[in-house]
């Protein structure tokens, strides 16, 4: 079954068609504008040309390599923190004291022990110390053992080497210490520590 063709309209026709027409209100008020707008493509947005990246520099095997510096910052050693910490004694004794020249009042040797045990002997000798008037007196620690076994988190070498400074620079102890440095190799070197107490007033 073929389908009629639809009639053109005859001229009266289309004379009142248009006379209708403009008598409405459409419905859309610019359809032909939106239409425009939808099948109108957005600009598109400006892309980054990568730069190109830098040559590679020539190589020949066994050439040595230019060692770059690391971007890591590393803390300091423990002697490295306390050579670089202000002296506040006086001057002159403090390179004698550096030198091992000063003797040493009183020494306590917390060599051995755990931190539990050799924290409340540090805090009372050296608080005794300071009570007795004595200026300058020795913490025997010891440089420790390596006791790191390879595994995969590093065991710290000198626990109590390490501690002591941080003991000494802490309250009560701050209070009386002026002054922590490595003793002379002829009392211990990087084992002990030389304590400069403040003056009793």
């Amino acid at each position: 079954m073929s389908r009629k063709k639809p009639r053109g309209l005859k001229p009266d026709e289309q004379g009142l068609w248009e006379k209708v027409a403009a008598t409405t209100t459409p419905l859309s008020p610019k359809p032909a504008t939106r239409t425009a707008n939808l099948l109108t493509p957005k600009p598109a947005k400006p892309t980054r040309t990568a730069e190109p990246p830098a040559p590679i520099p020539a190589f020949r095997i066994g050439q040595k390599t230019k060692g770059r510096e690391s971007a890591a910052d590393l803390a300091p050693t423990v002697a490295e923190a306390i050579n670089q910490a202000p002296v506040q004694m006086d001057a002159k004794a403090f390179g004698k004291l550096k030198r091992g020249k000063l003797r040493p009042e009183g020494r306590i040797d917390l060599h051995g022990l755990s931190l539990a045990e050799a924290y409340p002997r540090l805090q009372g000798f050296i608080l005794g110390a300071a009570a007795d008037g004595r200026r300058l007196v020795l913490v025997i620690t010891g440089k420790g053992k390596r006791r790191d076994q390879g595994g995969p988190i590093p065991t710290r070498t000198g626990v109590l080497r390490h501690q002591v400074p941080q003991w000494l620079n802490s309250a009560p102890l701050a209070g009386v210490v002026l002054q922590v440095t490595t003793a002379h190799q002829s009392h211990g070197g990087g084992g002990a520590y030389y304590v400069y107490l403040r003056r009793r007033r």
